[in-house]
């Protein structure tokens, strides 16, 4: 899946926001934190390897590392509930697209009604 292709997937999320993220000395962004409500759902690379960390519930992250090989951990977030997927590797590109929307629904999901109701989302 090229980079494009993901933020489109990411940015048609209702209520999603892309905040990026900019080392201390950096010039440019390193990648794009993706928030709902203010929480983090998804972080995708956007220099050096390609790759987006999602959220997910721990039997996802298990069956994911299990399945494929372009799946593992890259950064210091919780092993057990977020995962990192290589864009160029054998995981099929309806797959990251899929996981990317639970990990959305996901967090979306943990919001409060009132936060939901503003997303339209109930």
């Amino acid at each position: 899946m090229t980079p494009a292709a993901l933020q489109a997937v990411l940015d048609a999320l209702p209520g999603a926001v892309a905040e990026p993220f900019t080392p201390p000395r950096g010039a440019e962004p390193l990648s794009l934190l993706y928030k709902v409500g203010g929480k983090m759902f998804a972080v995708m690379t956007l220099r050096g390897a390609l790759y987006v960390v999602i959220k997910a519930p721990p039997f996802v992250c298990d069956m994911l590392r299990e399945h494929y090989s372009g799946v593992g951990k890259r950064t210091h977030l919780d092993p057990r509930h977020w995962v990192a997927i290589d864009l160029d590797s054998d995981v099929p590109d309806d797959e990251i697209a899929s996981r990317a929307r639970s990990a959305y629904e996901l967090v979306r999901d943990s919001l409060s009604k009132a936060k939901r109701a503003a997303l339209g989302a109930g």
